[in-house]
């Protein structure tokens, strides 16, 4: 159809041999020990192929229905196809429905212990080979994962739809967590935190927080959804973001995968299932968002990209990591939260000014109807003069008129001065990667330094896990 994006000769070549190489993949697996990692690399290719093409292809109809919206950063201000994350996250679940059978494939043989015999360990006599039971837990915890994340896709898709208020929607993420809290409760159930060392004579090494652990959870299960969708605004910056953070916890996974026997490997592995795809559909969509973008992704990709990271992070039992490779969205939240909270003026949106005779962004301003009450002006003129926001004054009376918005965007082009949208995405993806980094060695390193554990090294996973017991054992 004209006007979709069109696709090369040779991207067309690349798409049919990707596709081809991951059906390769697939193939050994059902040919040799159903390999589940290499299914999902597999099936990972075959979702950036999907979701490339799809894009390309109904773009035009994205628009035709009203999903489109104009790119307020280019001098033009062209009309581009908008919600394009809805197709990452169809592609995305399809695939993570047809991956069902492959972590399991193992106990699909012709003799199970599933059904009325699940509690069973069976020993097949003709070759010896011993079967668990079949993990119902492990399945449980899969679909209630796909159930979570199909939720906030039509949240997304909502909100695209009807620009639901912020208001309105902040803790509908909650609502979409309560399957993911209900297994975890089921399967795992640990409520126990490890106490850091300067606060162990007070509380002892563990300390059981109960259903405050759950609440805790839920918070997670908001801000990462949320935290994606308002540090954006600018082209590539919400799916560079998490393409940098789906790549740390990919890291992370890896770590507990190398070490030999580790008991956490399960989980980091069932991390991995979810994450592969997850960076195969964002790199496709990509492709078109990165600047000068074709295409927008919507709200339906802030969402769902949130809770895919909500999911692996609650169900692979390492929310705390997590939250150290959100640590431009904490910033940016924290940052942003006397707006959020209407203590100052807020803007229904934030993003960056696009300045048509520089063709550079500049930081967009926020305007007082009035002259702010005395500790408001206090507090704006500190940031200022630590230089965390710009303010524009009333020549006259010396009030303050307007202030620089309080994102993290308009923070670093109030520090590092205008700049062209492609510059200013760049390094801000490079700020993720190097917060990211730093997470994930403070997790690993420098966590050391004030709790007695790092359960990636065996002899301290073991150490741990024997002080839980011992905490179980003492409150039962």
């Amino acid at each position: 159809m004209a006007g979709n994006i069109p696709i090369t000769t040779g991207w067309y070549f690349f798409l049919f041999s990707l596709v081809g190489a991951c059906c390769g993949l697939l193939w050994t697996v059902f040919a040799g020990e159903g390999e589940p990692l290499i299914a999902s690399i597999g099936f990972s290719g075959i979702a950036f192929a999907a979701t490339y093409a799809l894009i390309c292809w109904v773009g035009e109809e994205f628009k035709r229905v009203g999903l489109k919206g104009n790119d307020r950063s280019k001098p033009n201000r062209p009309e581009l196809p908008e919600t394009m994350g809805a197709v990452c996250a169809v592609v995305y679940l399809m695939v993570m429905i047809i991956f069902i059978p492959f972590p399991f494939y193992e106990y699909f043989v012709l003799s199970t212990n599933g059904g009325g015999n699940r509690d069973i360990t069976m020993e097949m006599v003709e070759t010896g080979r011993i079967l668990p039971r079949f993990p119902h837990n492990k399945l449980g915890e899969y679909l209630s994962a796909l159930l979570s994340l199909q939720s906030m896709a039509i949240l997304g898709i909502a909100d695209d739809l009807f620009d639901i208020r912020w208001r309105h929607k902040v803790l509908l993420p909650a609502i979409s967590s309560i399957p993911l809290l209900i297994m975890y409760y089921i399967d795992f159930g640990i409520t126990n935190i490890v106490v850091p060392l300067p606060l162990q004579p007070y509380f002892g090494e563990l300390l059981d927080l109960s259903y405050i652990y759950y609440l805790y959870m839920a918070a997670i299960s908001i801000f990462c959804p949320n935290s994606i969708n308002i540090y954006a605004g600018i082209n590539g910056l919400e799916v560079e973001q998490s393409i940098a953070i789906a790549i740390f916890i990919v890291i992370n996974d890896l770590l507990y995968i190398s070490v030999p026997n580790h008991p956490a490997a399960a989980s980091h592995l069932f991390s991995l299932y979810f994450l592969l795809p997850f960076l195969g559909v964002s790199v496709a969509l990509w492709c078109h968002n990165k600047y000068p973008s074709k295409v927008f992704v919507g709200d339906t990709y802030c969402y769902f990209a949130g809770m895919t990271f909500a999911v692996v992070g609650i169900l692979g039992h390492f929310s705390k990591t997590l939250l150290l490779l959100f640590i431009p969205q904490i910033f940016n939240f924290l940052y942003s939260a006397p707006q959020i909270f209407h203590l100052v003026p807020c803007p229904r949106h934030r993003l960056p000014h696009f300045n048509a005779k520089t063709n550079r962004m500049e930081p967009s301003r926020a305007t007082f109807d009035k002259p702010p009450r005395r500790i408001i002006s206090l507090a704006l003129t500190i940031l200022e003069t630590v230089g965390l926001i710009k303010l524009w004054r009333n020549e006259q009376s010396g009030e303050i008129e307007e202030f620089s918005n309080m994102t993290l965007i308009n923070l670093w082009l109030v520090r590092g001065g205008p700049k062209n949208e492609g510059r200013l995405t760049r390094e801000l993806f490079w700020l993720q990667m190097f917060c990211g980094a730093v997470g994930l060695l403070a997790r690993h390193k420098a966590a050391l330094l004030v709790f007695p554990y790092d359960n990636l090294r065996m002899e301290d996973f073991e150490g741990l896990a024997a002080a839980a017991v011992e905490a179980v054992e003492a409150v039962v």
